[in-house]
């Protein structure tokens, strides 16, 4: 995918984690130069520099996406540093609260759950077509989860904002398809990032072992897909929603097999 973005600009929310991150590296290492956002300005700075280290362009932009005037500045800057915006990923989320049954759920988490991984996207998509529009186009990749297809259990805020985000990526592409830009969600499966990394091993032996590809996925899978997503080969791609899950959600393998 090397040269496949070169000339584009390309903002990250959610930058700094293990998805985030990955993402931002295959965005640059495709040729984009990379507005990074997240609200950890020290994390921030540290994968500018890293990205910039490797020949990248990379400019951190600290950015609470629960905020309109912290999303709408991000865009500015964006604009004001590169004059243009090419490329949007979604990807900064908050799961809420701890797994617990519905009725045990604060409200309060809940709230947050949905300010973040859903109105949050909202908002970065409210700021980013505008400016896309005034470029001729663009392609906006939004980060959903398997869980929106096959619930989790516990996970009230994380599952409803998750679902949320896959109906309002194919409200936005119908909006916009006409004018240029292409919206389109990824449904990440069990990743070795985040929660799933913080488990331990025996817990990570376990999930890999009960994908049909018997492997957790990595943080770069997500990236190649996004990248592919943003890229011309997937031009007439948009409203969908493209899983990146090791097999999780085709099914249960006919004959279990040793991993």
């Amino acid at each position: 995918m090397n040269g496949m973005l070169d000339g584009r600009v390309a903002v990250v929310t959610g930058a700094t984690s293990g998805i985030g991150a990955a993402i931002s590296h295959a965005l640059s290492a495709a040729g984009a130069r990379v507005v990074l956002a997240a609200r950890d300005e020290h994390a921030l700075q540290a994968l500018a520099a890293d990205i910039t280290g490797r020949g990248g362009s990379a400019v951190a932009v600290p950015t609470d996406v629960g905020y309109p005037e912290s999303v709408c500045r991000l865009v500015e800057q964006t604009l004001g540093a590169h004059g243009r915006l090419d490329i949007a990923v979604n990807n900064a989320a908050d799961g809420g609260h701890r797994p617990a049954p519905l009725a045990d759920v604060p409200i309060g988490d809940f709230d947050r759950a949905i300010a973040i991984s859903l109105r949050g996207v909202f908002l970065a998509m409210k700021y980013e077509i505008p400016a896309m529009l005034r470029g001729g186009g663009g392609a906006i990749v939004n980060t959903a989860s398997t869980a929106a297809g096959r619930p989790v259990g516990g996970l009230a805020g994380y599952v409803a904002a998750k679902s949320a985000v896959i109906g309002l990526t194919r409200t936005a592409a119908l909006d916009y398809a006409a004018d240029g830009v292409r919206i389109n969600a990824l449904a990440p499966g069990p990743v070795l990032s985040g929660g799933l990394q913080d488990a331990g091993p025996q817990a990570q032996r376990a999930v890999a072992a009960s994908l049909p590809v018997r492997r957790l996925g990595r943080p770069e899978d997500v990236a190649a897909a996004a990248v592919w997503l943003c890229g011309p080969d997937a031009s007439f791609v948009t409203g969908t929603t493209l899983t990146v899950d090791g097999g999780l959600l085709a099914g249960m393998p006919t004959f279990a097999r040793p991993a």
